[in-house]
């Protein structure tokens, strides 16, 4: 049987970042789609049901707490591990992603190896949670 390829979705406003993200992840042997802002994040939830998705919180039209929120608001959804990605390291901040449900909170600069273990972490959880939903 054929294991199925987690798909993580990348939502950050930097082509920059997406890419270095979507490189990192890629050489994974992860499927990384990619939003460049908050609208585009959610239909890509909608029509991908990513098992992981990375959410900067700065992001035009609608923040990545927000995003967050209305996530964890939709039932079919709502279980999808979200890693908020930030340059933002506060405390304040930390928190206040995960008073919206975030799963988890990487500090922007972060280290590829921080990066592919938290999603290693996470995207199975999302992806069981996907099948299960499916099955």
């Amino acid at each position: 049987m054929i294991e199925p390829v987690p798909t993580v979705l990348v939502v950050d406003d930097s082509p920059t970042v997406r890419k270095i993200v979507q490189m990192t992840l890629q050489r994974e042997q992860i499927r990384v789609i990619t939003a460049g802002d908050g609208l585009s994040a959610l239909t890509s939830v909608a029509d991908e049901m990513p098992a992981l998705i990375l959410l900067d919180i700065q992001l035009p039209r609608m923040d990545g707490y927000h995003i967050c929120q209305i996530i964890r608001k939709n039932l079919q959804f709502r279980t999808i591990p979200i890693i908020m990605l930030s340059g933002k390291d506060g405390l304040f901040d930390k928190m206040r992603g995960r008073l919206a449900g975030s799963t988890e909170y990487l500090t922007k600069p972060f280290d590829s190896v921080e990066l592919v273990q938290t999603v290693k972490k996470h995207q199975y959880e999302g992806m069981r949670t996907r099948l299960r939903r499916r099955g």
